[in-house]
C-alpha cells in the first residue's frame, strides 16, 4: 500500500490527472492564502486501482511544497471493526509531537473525553457518551489545526474507515467555516453500506469543491504510460492490448508493464497476445499462483502480515506464523522483491524499524481471501494473543476474537465481553455490540448466558431500543438473573421500551416484576412504575394512581434510594395536580440528603436515569423555588459537559436552564439556552421527547419576548403541532400551541387547541395554573365572545393558584381577572397582582403586571417601572407596549 512519492516515479501514476492535479493545487493556494480562509473539503472518489492513493501523494507533495503541515491516514478492509482506527493514524504526528502535560494542556476538559479513545489516556470508569466523545475528537483537532496551520488532513481508503472515524469526519466536516483547514478524502464508491455510507455522503455533502470521479486511462494515455515504461519502441497494437486486457486501470497497467520488463518482452505486436496471461498472473488466482512459486515459508508469511492488517512487522509475523526469525526476515525480502509488500512509508505517521506494508489495498484483499477458512480463523484466535501478550488489552484483540470460529469457548466468551466493557469506555457502542453478539454465537454457558444477553441490551440501548427489548426479554427467561441484576435487567428494559414509545407496555413490564419481589427490589420496581406513569401524558386513572403514590410516599423517610425516589415522584405529582407548594417543597426536600442528590440518583448515575432529578427539579420550579431548581439544572449541564455526554442527555439539560431563565424572566438568556437544546436535539432525531421540550420552550420564549412570528417560523420548521408525544413536556405544549395560535391571529384555532388541553388536564388532573396554563389564555381570548365562561375560567384558575398558594401563580390569576373587568375593580384587581408578582421570582410576569398596571392607572411612574423590567427581561414586545403608551400620552 505505497503511496507515490513525489519523485520522478509520480508521473507514472499520475497520467490523464491534470484535472485533479489543478483543483489540488487551487484547493492548497486558497487555504494558503491566508489564516482566515475558509476550510474546505475535497472528495475524491475511484475504483480500485484508479489512482486514489497516487493522487493523496502528489497532494502531500503539493502541500507540503508550500509549507503546509499534512496529517494522513487510511482505511482497512480487515479493520473497519477497529474503533477510532482512522481518526488515531491521522492525529499520531501531532500527538507524538507533545509531552502528556502539553496534551492534557491542549485539549483541557476534552483530554479525559477524547483521549481514551485516541489511546493517549486511561479508560474512565464509566460509559462514554459516544456523541460526546465525538465532540471532543472535533475539539481536539480544531485545536491542533489552529496550532499547525496551514493543515492537509488526508484520509484514503474512506470507504474502509471504522464507523467512529466516520462518524467524527462528518461532524468535522461539518464545522470547517471558521477553521482554516484542507480535508481530502479517498474512496471507492458503493463499497460501504448502511451508516458507514451515510457518514460518507454526510462528508461529501459538506465539500466545497466538486466530486472528483477518476476515471480509467484512455488507449492515448495507455498508449504513452507503455511507451515512458518500456521505450518510445512499443509499437502500436502492443499499446493497445495493454490497455485492453488491464481495462485503462492505472494500478493494472503499471503493474503489468513492470511485469514485461521483468519478463523482458519485446512490446511489439508479435508478443502482445502473452500479455493477457501475464496480467492474470499480477491479479487474483494469479496472484496466489506466484505468491506460491515463492514457496511455502513466504506463503505463510504473507498470511500472517494479511491477517494482522497493520503494525506488521518480521517480528511480530514470525510468532504468528511459527517461521524462525532468520527464514521470516528471508521472506520478507522476497515478498519485497515480488512488490507484495514494501517498507512503509514512515511520513503517514511512527513506523516501527522494518515495519511493512501491502504494495496496494487489491493485493491484501487477494492475499486474505486465499488464506483456507479454517487456518485463516485459527490464525486470528493465535492473533488475539499475540495482542493480548503484548499488553494491548482485549479491545485491541477483539478484531481477531471476532473471527474465531465458535467453539464453545468459556475464556472466549470472558474476553469478548471484556472488550466489550473496554469500547463502552471509550464511546463505541457499535463495537460492544459486535463483541457480545460474536459471543452468544460460542455460545456462553448457562449461566452466564443471561448476562451476555443484559450486556448486549445495555449496549444497545439508546442505538436500536426494538433490539434491546429482544435481549432483555430473552434475558429475563432464562436463569441466571436474579435479585438486583434481575431488577437492573427490568428496568432496563423499561427504558427500552419507553425509548421505542411503549410506554404502556413498560409501565405493565415493570408492575407484573414488581409482583414477584418483597423488600427494598419490589419498592424500587413500585418507584420505576409511578416513575414512568407520571411521565404518560395520556394516562387513565390518574387519580387512583395519585392517591397510591401519596399512601405509599407517606411512610418513606428518604432512609433508601427507593424511598427518595418515591418521594421525588410524589413531590412532582402533587406541584402536577396543584396542591399545597408548601408541602410539594417539604416532599422534595426529604428526598435530599444534606440538600444534595443521593449518591446513585445523580445525572449520570443508571441505577434510576435522569428523569427523577429533572422531575425533582420540576417540582421545585413550579412551586417558585427557582434557586434550587436553578441549582439543579446548572447541576445537570456541568455534571453532563464534564463527562463528556453531548446528546440527548446534554439536550435536556440544556432545555431545562433555559425553562429556569425563561420561569426567572432572563429571556435572552432562556433563548440563547433554548437554540443550543434544539441544536443538540436536531443532531440526536425528531420526534423524542427531548425535542419536544427545547422547541416547546423556545416558543414560550419567543412568545414571551414578543417575537411572534420568530416563534410561529420555529414550530413551523422544527414541527411544533399535533400529534403531541405520549410523554408529559413541559410547559404543557398544547396551553403554548394555543397561546401561539391566539398571537398569530389564528383565534378560533387557538380557542380550540386551549379546549384540547383543558380537556387533557382533565384527564390527569393536572391543575398546577402555572404548568398548564390554558385556562388563563383562553379566559382572555373569550372575553368578548362569551364573557360567562370567560369569567368561570378565571374564577377556577384562582381558585387552583390559591390551592398551590405560590405568589406567582396567584398574581398571574388576578392579572386574569383584571383583563376581565372595567373601572376600579379592574385597577384593585391589576394592583393586588403587582403586589404578589413583585414577591415572585418570576420577573417577566411582574414586568406585564406593572405595565397592565400603568395602564390602567395612566401611570407614567408604573409605565416607566414595567418598561424598565420588560427590558431587563429581554420582553421587546412587552417594552415596545409600554413605550407606545408613554409616547400617545
Amino acid at each position: 500500500m505505497t503511496e507515490v512519492r513525489p519523485t520522478a516515479a509520480a508521473p507514472t501514476s499520475l497520467w490523464e490527472r491534470e484535472e485533479e492535479v489543478t483543483a489540488v493545487e487551487r484547493a492548497v493556494d486558497s487555504l494558503c492564502a491566508d489564516r482566515a480562509s475558509l476550510g474546505s473539503v475535497l472528495v475524491i472518489r475511484g475504483e480500485a486501482g484508479f489512482g486514489k492513493t497516487a493522487l493523496l501523494a502528489e497532494t502531500r507533495r503539493i502541500a507540503e511544497a508550500r509549507g503546509c503541515t499534512v496529517w494522513s491516514a487510511r482505511g482497512g478492509e480487515t479493520l473497519r471493526s477497529v474503533p477510532f482506527n482512522v481518526v488515531r493514524q491521522l492525529l499520531q504526528p501531532a500527538l507524538l509531537s507533545l509531552m502528556p502535560e502539553e496534551a492534557r494542556e491542549y485539549l483541557g476538559d476534552w483530554y479525559d473525553i477524547a483521549g481514551p479513545a485516541l489511546g493517549i489516556a486511561d479508560l474512565g470508569e464509566r460509559q462514554a457518551d459516544p456523541q460526546g466523545v465525538c465532540d471532543g475528537l472535533v475539539a481536539a483537532v480544531r485545536r491542533l489545526a489552529r496550532r499547525d496551520w496551514p493543515l492537509v488532513l488526508l484520509v484514503d481508503d474512506a470507504h474502509w474507515a471504522d464507523q467512529e472515524t466516520l462518524r467524527w469526519l462528518a461532524a468535522f466536516a461539518e464545522r470547517l467555516d471558521d477553521l482554516s483547514v484542507l480535508v481530502v478524502v479517498a474512496r471507492r464508491p458503493g463499497e460501504a453500506s448502511g451508516e458507514r455510507a451515510r457518514l460518507l455522503e454526510a462528508v461529501a455533502s459538506t465539500a466545497g469543491h466538486p466530486l472528483t470521479n477518476l476515471s480509467a486511462l484512455s488507449p492515448e494515455a495507455t498508449a504513452g504510460l507503455t511507451r515512458a515504461t518500456l521505450g518510445e519502441h512499443a509499437d502500436g497494437p502492443f499499446c493497445r492490448e495493454v490497455w485492453a486486457v488491464t481495462d485503462g486501470n492505472p494500478y493494472e497497467t503499471v503493474e503489468l508493464l513492470a511485469k514485461v520488463q521483468d519478463s523482458e518482452m519485446e512490446p511489439s505486436e508479435g508478443s502482445a497476445c502473452e500479455l493477457r496471461e501475464l496480467n492474470r498472473s499480477a491479479r487474483g488466482g494469479g496472484l496466489v499462483a506466484r505468491l506460491e512459486e515463492l514457496g511455502v515459508d513466504a506463503t505463510k508469511f504473507a498470511w500472517a502480515a494479511a491477517i494482522l492488517g497493520k503494525d506488521i512487522t518480521v517480528s511480530l509475523v514470525a510468532k504468528l506464523s511459527t517461521l524462525k526469525s532468520e527464514e521470516a526476515a528471508r521472506c520478507a525480502v522476497l515478498l519485497r522483491d515480488a512488490r507484495i509488500l514494501t517498507e512503509r512509508n514512515p511520513t503517514n505517521h511512527r513506523a516501527e524499524d522494518g515495519e511493512l506494508e501491502f504494495v496496494h489495498p487489491l493485493i491484501a484483499s487477494a492475499v486474505y481471501n486465499s488464506i483456507p477458512d479454517a487456518l485463516r480463523r485459527a490464525w486470528h484466535g493465535v492473533a488475539a494473543q499475540v495482542v493480548t501478550d503484548s499488553g494491548l488489552g482485549a479491545a485491541a484483540a477483539s478484531r481477531h476474537l471476532l473471527q474465531v470460529h465458535p467453539d464453545d469457548d468459556e475464556e472466549l466468551v470472558e474476553q469478548l465481553r471484556e472488550a466489550a466493557r473496554e469500547h463502552l469506555l471509550v464511546g463505541a457502542p457499535d463495537a460492544a455490540r459486535r463483541c457480545l453478539e460474536r459471543a452468544l454465537l460460542e455460545p456462553p454457558v448457562p449461566e452466564v448466558h443471561a448476562r451476555v444477553l443484559f450486556e448486549l441490551g445495555c449496549a444497545t440501548l439508546l442505538t436500536a431500543p426494538a433490539t434491546t427489548i429482544g435481549h432483555l426479554r430473552t434475558a429475563l427467561a432464562m436463569p441466571g438473573l436474579e435479585g438486583t441484576e434481575r431488577v437492573d435487567a427490568v428496568f432496563r428494559l423499561s427504558q427500552a421500551l419507553l425509548h421505542n414509545n411503549q410506554l404502556e407496555e413498560a409501565v405493565r413490564t415493570v408492575e407484573a416484576e414488581a409482583d414477584r419481589h418483597e423488600g427494598p427490589a419490589r419498592l424500587r420496581l413500585q418507584a420505576v412504575q409511578y416513575m414512568w406513569e407520571g411521565l404518560y401524558a395520556s394516562e387513565a386513572g390518574a387519580a387512583g394512581r395519585s392517591e397510591r403514590l401519596a399512601e405509599l410516599a407517606r411512610i418513606c423517610t428518604g432512609r433508601d434510594n427507593s424511598e427518595r425516589a418515591l418521594l421525588m415522584l410524589r413531590g412532582f405529582d402533587a406541584m402536577a395536580r396543584g396542591e399545597s407548594a408548601e408541602e410539594v417543597v417539604e416532599l422534595c426536600d426529604r428526598s435530599l440528603v444534606n440538600g444534595r442528590l443521593a449518591p446513585g440518583l445523580g445525572w449520570t448515575d443508571t441505577e434510576w436515569g435522569l428523569e427523577l432529578p429533572l422531575m425533582l427539579a420540576s417540582a421545585y420550579a413550579y412551586t417558585d423555588r427557582l434557586d434550587r431548581a436553578e441549582a439543579l439544572y446548572n447541576e445537570a449541564l456541568r455534571t453532563y459537559e464534564s463527562a463528556g455526554w453531548s446528546g440527548g442527555h446534554l439536550a435536556l439539560a440544556h432545555a431545562y436552564v433555559g425553562l429556569g431563565h425563561r420561569r426567572r424572566g432572563r429571556l435572552r438568556e432562556a433563548e440563547t439556552s433554548l437554540r443550543e437544546s434544539l441544536r443538540i436535539a436536531e443532531r440526536v432525531g425528531r420526534g423524542l421527547p427531548l425535542h419536544w421540550s427545547a422547541t416547546c420552550n423556545l416558543v414560550d420564549t419567543l412568545l414571551a419576548r414578543g417575537h411572534v412570528q420568530e416563534a410561529w417560523s420555529i414550530a413551523e420548521q422544527y414541527g411544533f403541532a399535533p400529534p403531541y408525544p405520549s410523554t408529559i413536556v413541559l410547559p404543557d405544549p398544547r396551553s403554548v400551541r394555543g397561546r401561539l395560535l391566539l398571537a398569530v391571529g389564528r383565534t378560533k384555532d387557538g380557542v380550540n387547541e386551549l379546549d384540547a388541553a383543558e380537556k387533557a388536564a382533565a384527564v390527569r388532573g393536572h391543575h398546577n395554573p402555572v404548568l398548564v396554563p390554558w385556562a388563563v389564555d383562553l379566559a382572555r381570548a373569550l372575553a368578548g365572545e362569551d364573557p360567562v365562561r370567560a369569567a368561570q375560567l378565571a374564577t377556577d384558575v384562582r381558585r387552583h393558584a390559591e390551592r398551590l398558594g405560590t405568589d406567582t401563580a396567584i398574581g398571574e390569576a388576578l392579572r386574569c381577572a383584571a383583563a376581565l373587568e372595567t373601572g376600579q375593580r379592574a385597577v384593585r384587581l391589576a394592583e393586588q397582582a403587582v403586589a404578589l408578582l413583585e414577591s415572585s421570582p418570576c420577573q417577566y410576569e411582574h414586568a406585564a403586571a406593572r405595565v397592565e398596571y400603568g395602564i390602567l392607572t395612566r401611570s407614567v411612574a408604573e409605565l416607566n417601572r414595567g418598561l424598565a423590567l420588560a427590558e431587563f427581561c429581554g420582553a421587546d414586545g412587552l417594552a415596545a407596549r409600554a413605550r407606545g403608551v408613554l409616547e400617545t400620552g
